[in-house]
């Protein structure tokens, strides 16, 4: 496939930054290392684009924020923490081979802002244009959500740019996600003098592992999968606690509300067993709707592209359900996300980044 109108940028300069940043670690909540990545990225995008990225500091890590100048138009958004801990780089560098790069963040997504950076560097007028790299994206977007929402609806349009789907896809939907955690209260008493005397928390944990399992509707989009579970202290001793971490997907709002309700409502199967729940579907559900305008706009700079919807959530879900215009995937062509397998396809980074300048052209004159 090939653009209408090729523009010109290096994959030796784009692998170039893309070494940067990733020998520039950043794991989500290390607070020093998502700093010195900021500085990496805000210098990177000046050194390409020009002008000033500003560093927005917050709890979890400052966000990396420039602008072209003029009415806002088109939002590009990213993140620059990664969920791998500090050391992955020695155990596993960067590495450019047989047509992938390699490294910890390659593909989920520093790969995505390299290209985005040197496609916009290929338009001689980048008024209209934000940039907006968060600082913990993987963690929940808890300090960002705010910001990125407002720059959103000041823009009018956003771009997303996350890997890709399989085999180069854009992401044209994505599902709501959400984390439960379910404490449960019992009391301790001696397994063998007085077990009868104890409430075990890990027997009313199973109870609720299965009540909220039964939760799920995968023929409609939702899973409900519980995914982490604790409980007890010594092997004589009848649980006094446990705690069951739940992972929510779903499609629809009104999906979201009954599972809400539902966490809400779980009740002790075990007389004075007590029960709390926290949690909720923090990233709503974007739907397909929100991708079409600008899915069409990618389809005629790109015949033959393909858009699939998928379970992850991104910060364009966030977007999505402001009603903002919003398109995913992007980024890197590769796969292996939050994987030591993780890679990019180097030979796609021309096209991915051709593509952005392309976008960004269209919206601005839409």
């Amino acid at each position: 496939m090939t653009m209408h109108k090729t523009a010109h940028v290096s994959v030796d300069a784009m692998i170039e930054d893309l070494r940067t940043l990733v020998e520039t670690e950043s794991p989500s909540r290390d607070l020093d290392a998502l700093r010195a990545s900021a500085k990496v990225v805000a210098a990177v995008i000046e050194s390409r684009l020009g002008g000033q990225a500003v560093l927005v500091e917050s709890e979890a890590g400052p966000h990396v924020h420039w602008s072209g100048g003029g009415d806002p138009k088109v939002l590009i958004l990213g993140h620059h923490d990664t969920v791998f801990p500090l050391g992955t780089l020695e155990r596993r560098p960067f590495l450019v081979e047989d047509g992938h790069a390699t490294g910890p963040g390659v593909f989920d997504m520093l790969g995505g802002l390299v290209q985005a950076v040197h496609g916009l560097a290929t338009l001689e007028d980048r008024s209209g244009v934000e940039i907006l790299m968060t600082a913990d994206e993987e963690v929940g977007s808890r300090s960002s959500r705010a910001l990125l929402e407002e720059r959103a609806l000041a823009c009018g349009a956003v771009l997303v740019l996350e890997g890709a789907a399989d085999g180069g896809a854009l992401k044209t939907g994505r599902k709501g996600c959400g984390t439960f955690q379910v404490s449960i209260a019992g009391r301790a008493s001696h397994a063998g003098l007085e077990p009868a005397a104890g409430v075990n928390a890990l027997i009313e944990a199973a109870h609720q592992v299965l009540d909220i399992a039964a939760l799920g509707r995968p023929e409609i989009g939702t899973t409900v999968t519980p995914t982490v579970a604790s409980a007890g202290t010594l092997d004589n001793v009848v649980p006094a606690e446990a705690t069951v971490v739940v992972d929510v997907r779903v499609e629809s709002a009104h999906e979201t509300e009954r599972i809400e309700s539902a966490f809400a409502a779980l009740a002790p199967h075990l007389d004075e067993a007590r029960i709390a729940v926290e949690g909720a579907v923090s990233r709503p559900p974007m739907p397909e709707s929100a991708a079409t305008e600008l899915f069409a706009v990618a389809q005629r700079l790109l015949p033959g592209l393909e858009g699939k919807a998928v379970g992850g959530g991104s910060d364009g879900n966030f977007t999505a359900a402001l009603g903002v215009p919003t398109l995913d995937g992007l980024g890197a062509v590769g796969g292996g996300a939050h994987a030591d397998h993780e890679y990019l396809v180097v030979e796609a980074m021309t096209e991915r980044a051709n593509l952005v300048a392309g976008l960004v052209k269209a919206i601005r004159h839409r």
